[in-house]
C-alpha cells in the first residue's frame, strides 16, 4: 500500500462541487465516493472532505502512526469547509462540528468505527446552545459525543459478554433518577450530569482525560477509524466474504447537520424499493428528533418511511425525489441515510443497497423490464451464491397452524430476513460460534444485535431481536448474510446473568432458556416456540413439480435471469451424479451433462456391498471375477438409469477411485456376516482387512492403481457402461458415454487401463452386433500428472480436473484433518480463503494452466473440464472460464450458482476484450460523466480477488 510522495491526501465535497467522484472508491471508499458524486449531481449533502485509501496505507506501514503531513492537509481541506457552512472549528461563538467516519471500497456494515459530534467541549457547547437556541440539543450533542468518542478512540467498551456498554449504564441509572423512560425525556441538567459523569467514568475505568482540544480530538479519532479497520470484527467480516486485507479504509470528514434539533427534526435510513422483497415501493424508517446512530443500533423503534407525509408533506416529497433521482442516476437500488434538520433535508450517504437473495432477482429482473438496466446487466446484478436463498425451506402450513393451535405461539415482529429457522436459543455471539462448533443449531436471540456479535450472526441459522427496525444492524447483516431474521419484536425481555427470555403473550408471561427450541418465520415475522417442520420453497416446489409455474411469480422471475444467463455463458454446465433421481433433478436445474458419476457410491445400494466386499477378499482372479459377476447387473441398471435420465446428454462415469477398504465392515458382526457369505473363516476375513490396511490411504492403493492390480475390475465396469449404453440406445436415446480413469500421474497407467476399456468394449460390440461412439479420458489429480498432460494427452480424449485431491496433494494437506490448520493459517492470513472452497490460482490453478497449455498442445481439440466441488463455487468458476475450461461440474443443487457465475464470467471478460465497445445505455438512465479512476496501493500482495459483485451497503454510524 505504498504512498507516492506529495500524494493528494484529501478530497473535498460540497456546494454542488467535488473534487472526486462516484468511480473512485478504490480511493475514496464506497462512502467518500458517494458523497462526491450526490454532491456532484445537486444533491443537498454537507459538505466534508475524504482522507484517502492511500493515507491508511501510509498509517500501517509507518507503523500505525498518522503521516507527519497529514495535519496540514486536514487543515486545509477543514478551512474549505469552514468557508462553505458558514462556522469555524473549535470556535467558542460559532462552532463547526463534523462526523468522522470510515469507508471501505465496499460495504462493510458496522465493522469500523465512526465519531460523531466532533469538535464540542465546555467552551463550543455553549456557542452550539446559543447560536441554535436550543440548550437541551447542545448538551445533548456533547453527552452523545462523549460517549462515542469514549468507546470508539478510548476504548470505553464492556468488559464481559454479560456486561451492558458503561455509558448505557449511567444514562439508565439517569433516566430512573428523572423517571423517564426515554432519552428525550430527560431535562437539560440531566444531560449536563451525564456529560460530567461520562468523562468521569472515562477517567477511572482508562485513566485518562477526555481531551478538550478539538483539533487534537479529530486526530485521535481519524487515527482510531484507520486503527479500526484491523479490528477483529473487520477481520471476521473481510474472511467471510473474501475481501483482502489490504485495501484499508477512507475517512470521511463532514460538516454536522443535526436530528436531534427538536420536534421539527429528524433522522432516517431509507432504500428506493424493499431490500427484503424487492418490490418497488419507496422502504424505510425515520426517528423525530434523534441521530443516525439512534435508527441503525435498534435502541428505539422507528416509524416507517411512509409516515412521513403526515409530519412532514414537503420534506416527504423531497425525498420522494431523491430516490427517484438516485436510483435513475445509479440505476441500482439504493440505500439512503438522510437527516432533518429543522424542516431542511440533507442526505449523508448513498450506495447500492443490500438486499435478499428473493429481492437480488425482483430488483434485477424488474428494473430490466422497466428499461433501467440490459438483461445483460441484471444478470451481473446478482451475486451467484444468492440463487441460493431461493431455494430455502418455508414452514410448513399445516405444522405451523397445529403449533399455533396448541398453544405454542409467542410474538410477532419485523420481518427482516425471509426464510424458516428453527433452532435453540442462545443469548450471546461467542455462545453461538461455540454451540455450532459442537453440532448445535442455534438462534440468536438479543435485545439488539452490535457489529461485535457478527462472528456469532454468522454462526446461527437466525436472528431475533426486541429492538431496531428494518433498517436496524440485525436487518441489515441478515440480508447481506442471506439469514433468517426477526426484529423490533417488543414483546421480548431479557435476564443476560441468567440467560432467561421473557415473552410477553397473550396469556400471560412466558420464560425461555438458553437451549431451549424456537422457530422464527423470516416472511411474517412470527415466532413459535418448539421445533416446526419445513416445506420447499416456491422455486424448488416449482421445480420438483409440486406447483405450476403459472401460480409462482417469483420463479418466473428465477427462471427468465437464469434463461438470460443462459444465453450469456460460454462455459457449459454439468452435475456430479450418481443415482437416477440426482440425474433428473440435475437437469431440471440445468445440467448440461454428468461431469462425474462416482461408482464407488453405487456399491452401497440394496443388495450390491455383499458382491463387493465378496469381491475384495477373494484370494483368486476366479473368485474375484464371480463376484464382478454378481456386481455386473446392479452397474448395468445403474448406468442404463442415469443414461435415461440424461438422454443425449454427456454422462462421465469415473471408475472405481477409494482404497477397497473403505467398502469392509469395522464392526465383528459384519466381518462373520462377509466371511460366510464368502465361504471363508473369520480369521481370514480379519487377515484380509489387515492387509488392506493403509497408513496413507489418500496416497495409497486407489483410482487407477486398483485397475492396474486388478484389471477385471475395470473391465465389469467397462462391460457394466457400455451395455447400458446400447441397452438406452436401443430405446432411441442418443447415450454420450465419456469413461473416466482417476489419479493417472503417468501416461503408462492411463494407457494400461485405456486398454482394458477399449478391448472390453470390442468384445461388447461383437457380441451385441452393434457399436456406439465413447470416449476414454482422465481426472488430472495430482501434480505429476498436471505436469507431464501433453504426453498423457498424445492417448487421453478428454481432461477433467479433480480438484479436490489436487487441492490435497499439492498443498500436501488432508482435507479430512484440516481444520486445526486451517482455523489458524487464515487467522494469520496465511491462507485468504479455504482453498478447499475456493481454487489457489497461484499454485493449483498454476498446475492447471500448465495441464491445459500442454495438453492442447498436443491435442487442440481436448475436452476439458472441472468436477471437484470447486465447480460450484463462483471464484473458481470464473477462473474456470478464464483458463479456457469447456465446462464446470458441480452438485446438482450449486447449478444454479454456477450457470450464473459462468455467465457473469464471460459479460466481465467481454467488457475487458472489448475495450472499445459502447456500453448499451437505457433510454432511462442519465449520462454520467467520466473520472478516472485511483488504484489504492498494496500494502500486501493480495492473495485472492475480492467476489466479483460484493455485498451491498455501511451507513455514517455503526451499521
Amino acid at each position: 500500500m505504498a504512498t507516492k510522495q506529495g500524494a493528494k491526501r484529501t478530497y473535498s465535497f460540497g456546494s454542488g462541487r467535488a473534487e472526486g467522484s462516484g468511480a473512485m472508491k478504490e480511493l475514496l471508499g464506497g462512502k467518500g465516493a458517494g458523497l462526491a458524486e450526490m454532491s456532484s449531481i445537486g444533491i443537498p449533502v454537507p459538505p466534508g472532505f475524504t482522507i484517502t485509501t492511500e493515507v491508511c496505507a501510509a498509517f500501517y506501514r509507518g507503523g500505525k502512526k498518522l503521516p507527519k503531513d497529514l495535519r496540514g492537509a486536514i487543515a486545509s481541506a477543514l478551512a474549505r469547509v469552514e468557508r462553505e457552512a458558514g462556522k469555524r472549528f473549535g470556535d467558542a461563538a460559532n462552532p463547526l462540528l463534523v462526523s468522522v467516519r470510515s469507508g471501505a471500497r465496499v460495504s462493510m456494515p458496522g465493522m469500523m468505527d465512526t465519531v460523531l459530534n466532533l469538535g464540542l467541549n465546555d467552551a463550543t457547547v455553549k456557542g452550539l446552545a446559543e447560536r441554535s437556541g436550543n440548550e437541551r440539543f447542545a448538551w445533548d450533542s456533547y453527552r452523545r459525543f462523549v460517549a462515542m468518542f469514549g468507546d470508539v478512540v478510548l476504548g470505553m467498551k464492556p468488559e464481559r459478554k454479560e456486561d451492558r456498554d458503561p455509558f448505557e449504564v449511567v444514562l439508565e441509572r439517569k433516566k430512573h433518577e428523572h423517571d423517564v423512560k426515554i432519552d428525550s425525556e430527560l431535562p437539560v441538567e440531566a444531560l449536563r450530569e451525564l456529560v460530567a459523569e461520562f468523562k468521569a467514568e472515562i477517567q477511572a475505568r482508562r485513566g485518562v482525560a477526555f481531551p478538550d482540544d478539538p483539533m487534537a480530538q479529530l486526530l485521535m479519532a481519524v487515527d482510531a477509524v484507520f486503527r479500526s479497520w484491523e479490528n477483529d470484527r473487520a477481520i471476521a467480516y473481510r474472511r467471510m466474504y473474501g475481501y483482502p486485507s489490504d485495501w484499508g479504509t477512507a475517512v470521511t470528514v463532514q460538516s454536522m447537520v443535526f436530528g436531534n434539533m427538536g420536534e421539527d427534526s429528524g433522522t432516517g435510513v431509507a432504500f428506493t424499493r424493499d431490500p427484503a422483497s424487492g418490490a418497488n415501493l419507496f422502504y424505510g424508517e425515520f426517528l423525530v428528533n434523534a441521530q443516525g446512530e439512534d435508527v441503525v443500533a435498534g435502541i428505539r423503534t422507528p416509524q416507517k418511511i411512509g409516515e412521513m407525509e403526515a409530519r412532514w408533506p414537503d420534506i416527504a416529497r423531497q425525498l420522494e425525489g431523491v430516490r427517484h433521482r438516485l436510483e435513475s442516476h445509479y440505476r441500482d437500488m439504493q440505500d439512503i441515510e438522510f437527516t432533518i434538520e429543522r424542516r431542511r433535508l440533507y442526505v449523508l450517504q448513498t450506495r447500492t443497497g443490500k438486499r435478499t437473495g428473493l429481492a437480488e432477482v425482483k430488483i434485477a429482473v424488474e428494473m430490466a423490464d422497466e428499461g433501467l438496466i440490459t438483461p445483460e446487466e441484471a444478470v451481473l446484478r446478482v451475486i451467484p451464491t444468492s440463487v441460493d436463498q431461493l431455494m430455502k425451506p418455508v414452514f410448513a402450513v399445516d405444522q405451523w397452524k397445529r403449533a399455533v393451535a396448541e398453544g405454542k405461539y409467542l410474538a410477532r415482529g419485523l420481518p427482516a430476513g425471509p426464510g424458516a429457522a428453527t433452532g435453540r436459543i442462545v443469548f450471546f455471539a461467542s455462545d453461538a460460534e461455540e454451540w455450532k462448533r459442537r453440532g448445535e443449531t442455534v438462534v440468536l436471540v438479543r435485545h439488539e444485535t452490535s457489529p461485535e456479535d457478527i462472528r456469532g450472526m454468522d454462526a446461527a441459522v437466525g436472528f431475533l431481536t426486541a429492538f431496531g427496525g428494518m433498517t436496524s444492524h440485525a436487518a441489515l447483516v441478515a440480508r447481506q448474510m442471506g439469514k433468517i431474521a426477526v426484529v423490533g419484536c417488543d414483546a421480548l425481555t431479557f435476564d443476560y446473568k441468567d440467560r432467561v427470555m421473557t415473552v410477553a403473550t397473550a396469556a400471560g408471561p412466558r420464560k425461555l432458556r438458553e437451549g431451549d427450541w424456537i422457530s422464527v418465520d423470516g416472511f411474517t415475522g412470527e415466532v413459535v416456540e418448539g421445533k416446526v417442520e419445513t416445506q420447499p420453497s416456491e422455486v424448488d416446489a416449482v421445480i420438483k413439480g409440486e406447483r405450476s409455474e403459472e401460480e409462482a411469480p417469483l420463479y418466473r422471475q428465477y427462471a427468465r435471469l437464469l434463461g438470460w444467463a443462459d444465453k450469456a455463458r460460454t462455459l457449459k454446465v454439468r452435475a456430479n451424479a450418481d443415482q437416477p433421481d440426482q440425474a433428473e433433478m440435475a437437469v431440471k436445474l440445468g445440467a448440461q451433462g454428468i461431469g462425474l458419476c462416482r461408482t464407488e457410491h453405487m456399491f452401497f445400494g440394496e443388495g450390491k456391498i455383499g458382491p463387493m466386499r465378496e469381491m475384495i477378499v477373494a484370494e483368486t482372479e476366479g473368485e474375484r471375477r464371480a463376484a464382478l459377476a454378481k456386481l455386473l447387473p446392479f452397474q448395468r441398471a445403474d448406468f442404463a438409469g442415469l443414461f435415461r435420465a440424461m438422454g443425449s446428454r454427456p454422462v462421465t462415469i469415473r471408475t472405481i477411485d477409494p482404497p477397497l477398504h473403505e467398502f469392509l465392515p469395522q464392526d465383528q458382526a459384519g466381518v462373520v456376516d462377509l466371511a460366510r457369505a464368502a465361504g471363508k473363516s473369520v480369521a481370514k476375513v480379519h487377515a484380509r482387512i489387515d492387509e488392506l490396511h493403509e497408513s496413507n490411504p489418500m496416497l495409497g492403493h486407489r483410482g487407477c492403481r486398483l485397475g492396474i492390480t486388478y484389471p477385471e475390475i475395470t473391465e465389469m465396469q467397462a462391460r457394466a457402461i457400455l451395455e447400458a449404453a446400447l441397452d438406452v440406445r436401443a430405446d432411441g436415446v442418443m447415450v454420450r458415454p465419456e469413461i473416466m480413469i482417476p489419479l493417472v500421474g503417468a501416461r503408462k497407467e492411463f494407457d494400461d487401463q485405456a486398454r482394458v476399456v477399449r478391448e472390453t468394449a470390442e468384445k461388447v460390440f461383437a457380441e451385441r452386433g452393434k457399436r456406439i461412439p465413447f470416449l476414454v479420458g482422465t481426472m488430472i489429480e495430482i501434480p505429476r500428472g498436471a505436469l507431464t498432460a501433453g504426453e498423457i494427452a498424445k492417448t487421453a480424449e478428454f481432461f477433467s480436473f479433480g480438484t479436490n485431491d489436487l487441492t490435497q496433494t499439492t498443498f500436501g494437506l488432508s482435507r479430512d484433518d484440516l481444520g486445526p490448520v486451517l482455523s489458524s493459517y487464515v487467522q494469520k492470513d496465511i491462507y485468504a480463503v479455504d482453498p478447499f472452497v475456493t481454487i489457489d490460482r497461484d499454485g493449483v490453478g498454476r498446475l492447471m494452466r500448465i495441464a491445459i497449455e500442454d495438453g492442447r498442445r498436443t491435442k487442440p481439440g481436448l475436452k476439458l473440464g472441472i468436477c471437484g466441488e470447486h465447480g460450484g463455487d463462483p471464484s473458481s468458476v470464473e477462473f474456470c472460464h478464464e483458463i479456457g475450461l469447456d465446462y464446470v461440474s458441480c452438485s446438482p443443487y450449486r447449478l444454479p450458482v454456477a450457470r450464473l457465475a459462468a455467465a457473469q464470467a464471460a459479460l466481465r471478460r467481454r467488457k475487458t476484450e472489448s475495450p472499445m465497445a459502447k456500453k448499451a445505455t437505457p433510454k432511462k438512465a442519465p449520462a454520467r460523466r467520466k473520472a478516472a479512476k485511483r488504484k489504492a496501493p498494496a500494502r500486501t500482495k493480495a492473495k485472492v480477488a475480492a467476489p466479483a459483485t460484493a455485498m451491498r451497503g455501511t451507513s455514517g454510524v455503526r451499521r
